[in-house]
Formats: C-alpha cells, structure tokens, sequence
C-alpha cells in the first residue's frame, strides 16, 4: 500500500500555487492563468487540504506564503524547471542528434580529442557538445548525456564500462630519487595523493610491502596536471599516469626509481580507469547509444593515428 504522505497533489494545484507564490495575489495569478480568481483560491484549498497544512496567511485581499509555502516553493520551482527543460529536449529540432558530453579533463585533453573526428565521420550530422569535470557530473543538473570519469567503476545508479586502466608511475626528481634505495625509503618523503581516490598510495605501499600512515608533509592534488607539476617542482613523489610519465622520464625531468610496471601487477580492482557513464536510460536515444558504441570500441591504450 502506498504511504499517504509519499503521495504527490495534484500537478495543477502545484502549477497555481507556484504563480500565487509568484504574484502574492489570487487576482493576478488567475489573470496569468486565465481563469477565476474563486477558481485559483480553490485550488489552493486542495492542496492545503492534500498536504495537511496551511500555506498562505490571508489578510482581506492580500495574500502571504507561510515558511511552509516558501519552503514548498523552492522544490516546485525546481521540479517545473526540470520538467521544461525535459519538454525542451525532447520537442527540440536538435534533440535527436546532440549529444552533451562529460569528461575528465586529462582524458579530453590525452585521449578524445586527437580521436573525436573519427566519430563525426562515422555520424556526421551528430551535434557532440564537450565539457570537462574532474569530479562526476549531475546529470540532470549539469545537462549532461554521457560522462568519461577517472575512478573505479563503484558509481551507483548509472551504467558504467571501462575503456581503460589508467597504470601510474612512481615519479620524482632525480633530486628525490637519490634518497630512495629501497621501497621502505617512502616512508621518509612527502608522497603527493590524488583526491579523487586517497586509498590509491596505500594500495601501491602494500603492494611494495611497505606500511606508512598519513603525514602531514604529504599534498591532495586535485586532478593529473597538477600533480604532474607538483612532481617536477620537486614537492614529493608522484604517482603519474603512463602516458605523462614516459614524456618525463625520457626528457630526464623525473626518474622511476621502481620502473615504470610496478601497478601492472596489482589486482585490477585496485587499478584506477577511465569509465564510460550514463543513466542506463540514455542509451535508447540513437546518437547516444552510436557514441558509446564507438567509445567502447576504441583501443585508449594505442595512440590516435
């Protein structure tokens, strides 16, 4: 059985009261809709009584939201807004070939770009928009079709797929790099942690077979570019993707003490990657689905030709 208090009032008394809210008038809010002003004040009492409380103080012709009414406003204001927006996309000319992507700025800027002309030749006439955040988009919120994210694949309520294991490189200064021996020898040297995924370093350590608490010499990096700089400015060891990695150390700007395959051997789970996301949903739309078709069907570990 349905909980009644779960129970949504009907959508046209939302609709009236959200102008009421609007003019502070029933007058004018029946103009706004062009009915009657005994016609909105009745819808108002319908929703008084479907919810149980009073929303407005009624002072002769005037009349005032309560705390009640303004807290319910903001929540209505939002979900007619929502539902515009939906009515919008769907009604569009364009709504059938955009397609609003997500992705994280290090994967936009190493991965997708050099390749995206490949998908406008498969489907010319798709409308692809690019954005670019480190963190998970809201996908309603943001307008946002797709995303390509950095993590583990552990996001609830979408669909994710891997494209590709991002194995990182421990990387320093040749500086740094003359006081390490030996794995146990990070123990005694600020180690430069990704935000997104604190238990990153710790995974590495275990793996090395070394135990090490935070310190307060350690730096949270909020996304690959900075903590690549913050590595080559000699702040602490870093943990690089490959790709920045071998630019590095070829160049002799940053030495891997321990090679460049120490993650290759770490259960994936612990093996960050670049994740394809979306609202299951949003994949029965056909240039969405086209798109994500051909993300997965790329080879991210090769260069774009």
């Amino acid at each position: 059985m349905t909980d009644p208090s779960r129970r949504l009032p009907p959508l046209n008394a939302l609709r009236v009261f959200h102008v009421v809210v609007r003019h502070r008038s029933l007058r004018s809010a029946a103009e706004e809709l062009s009915v009657s002003p005994q016609a909105v004040s009745q819808q108002i009492r319908l929703l008084e009584d479907a919810l149980g409380v009073t929303l407005f103080e009624r002072k002769g012709r005037a009349i005032e939201p309560n705390e009640q009414a303004i807290l319910l406003q903001h929540f209505v204001q939002a979900g007619f807004a929502e539902l515009a927006e939906g009515v919008r996309r769907v009604a569009g000319p364009d709504h059938r070939n955009r397609i609003n992507v997500n992705a994280s700025p290090y994967f936009a800027t190493r991965y997708l770009l050099d390749r995206i002309t490949r998908f406008r030749d498969l489907v010319p006439d798709a409308d692809l928009r690019l954005t670019t955040m480190v963190n998970l988009p809201d996908f309603i919120a943001d307008d946002v079709d797709v995303a390509i994210q950095w993590g583990y694949g552990t996001w609830r309520g979408v669909e994710a797929t891997l494209l590709c294991r991002d194995y990182k490189v421990i990387c320093c200064t040749p500086d740094l790099a003359r006081r390490i021996a030996a794995p146990a020898d990070l123990t005694s040297l600020p180690l430069l942690h990704p935000v997104l995924s604190p238990e990153l370093w710790p995974n590495v350590l275990r793996h090395l077979g070394v135990a090490r608490g935070a310190s307060k010499s350690d730096m949270q990096l909020q996304d690959a570019s900075t903590a690549r700089r913050a590595a080559l400015a000699g702040l602490g060891v870093g943990l690089l993707s490959t790709r920045d990695a071998e630019e590095d150390l070829k160049l002799g700007r940053l030495v891997a003490p321990f090679g460049a395959g120490v993650m290759q051997s770490m259960p994936e789970s612990e093996v960050p990657g670049f994740y394809l996301i979306l609202p299951r949903a949003h994949r029965r739309v056909r240039t969405i689905a086209a798109f994500c078709d051909w993300l997965v069907g790329q080879d991210w570990t090769t260069d774009a030709d």
